[in-house]
């Protein structure tokens, strides 16, 4: 089994976390199942934006970014080359060091003035 590093985040994991995940798993479905609560506003189904990470190392590793997906991530926020939307990315055997940006981009959470 691959090993994930998630490196530390001030709201989901402030000293980082290292736990091994079964090969097939979305990278969300393993940070869930190990207490890191990362968003997931649309349920894992591909139509927001709130579980970005960015793949630090390993990323080649990961299951083909799918059109869908890499529309999607155009609109995210700290886009990076080696962005994925963590319900999509789909582990291989590689381990992985992974970063879940700052902040995201929640409209359902967000305070709109009225």
């Amino acid at each position: 089994m691959p090993q994930i590093v998630i490196l530390p985040h001030p709201t989901y994991c402030p000293e980082g976390v290292v736990f091994e995940a079964p090969r097939g798993q979305s990278i969300c479905a393993a940070l869930l199942d190990h207490g890191v609560e990362i968003e997931h506003a649309c349920e894992k189904s591909c139509a927001c934006t709130t579980c970005h990470v960015i793949v630090r190392e390993g990323f080649s590793s990961l299951g083909q970014l799918e059109d869908k997906e890499e529309d999607l991530l155009d609109m995210a926020w700290g886009l990076e080359a080696t962005s994925r939307l963590s319900c999509q990315a789909i582990l291989g055997g590689e381990d992985l060091v992974v970063e879940i940006p700052k902040y995201t981009i929640n409209h359902a959470s967000e305070n709109h003035p009225a």
